[in-house]
């Protein structure tokens, strides 16, 4: 019962899409966690993530590309695989996580920004960086413990923002230009989850 549509919605295919399994092992992951919260047996659903978490790691990693790919066979790159980490299904350090991550950065990163992907989807190649990736990326990164690049990434961001504080959809990576929808929720969102991951602990600063 593997779907077939991916995050970015690209309608001249039909795949299995890393990226909409891993929310299916996330779904049946909380599940067992909410029966077991209450006192019912999260054994169907624990068995069934499991089922998803193992096909992912077998389908979805490319041992040629030393990574996980965006679709089952794939070899693209996809910057929805950085979720990994923040959904549980893999821990930030593992190596895996961190390969995937390296080879995101290496092919879909552009200065500070960071793109969706790179493959032609309907309208050509992309040529803007999508604003909620980059914040995706950052995080990872200081999951990661690589909190001054995070960091650093992070500044570029708060940069970007108009004079009211507010940020698009996408960037420019080269201008820096706000381009798409205005303002963007998800957006405003990924500064609030930036400052609230590269911030220190309360146990460190009291």
């Amino acid at each position: 019962d593997q779907p077939d549509a991916g995050i970015w919605e690209l309608r001249t295919r039909a795949r299995v899409h890393t990226s909409s399994s891993l929310m299916c092992w996330a779904a049946r992951d909380r599940l067992a966690k909410v029966a077991n919260s209450l006192g019912l047996s999260p054994k169907h659903w624990r068995a069934r993530a499991n089922e998803v978490h193992a096909r992912i790691c077998e389908e979805a990693w490319n041992p040629k590309v030393g990574a996980f790919v965006e679709s089952f066979g794939g070899e693209d790159m996809d910057a929805s695989l950085l979720l990994m980490a923040e959904v549980g299904f893999l821990e930030p350090l593992d190596p895996r996580f961190v390969a995937t991550v390296d080879k995101i950065g290496d092919s879909l990163r552009r200065g500070n920004h960071l793109y969706r992907y790179d493959a032609a989807d309907d309208f050509g190649r992309p040529e803007v960086a999508f604003n909620v990736c980059t914040f995706w990326y950052l995080d990872a990164l200081a999951r990661m413990e690589r909190r001054e690049e995070a960091r650093e990434i992070y500044e570029t961001m708060l940069g970007c923002r108009n004079h009211l504080g507010l940020l698009s959809e996408d960037v420019d990576p080269k201008t820096n230009q706000l381009w798409g929808n205005f303002p963007q929720t998800y957006s405003m969102v990924g500064i609030i989850n930036g400052a609230v991951r590269l911030s220190r602990r309360w146990d460190k600063v009291i």
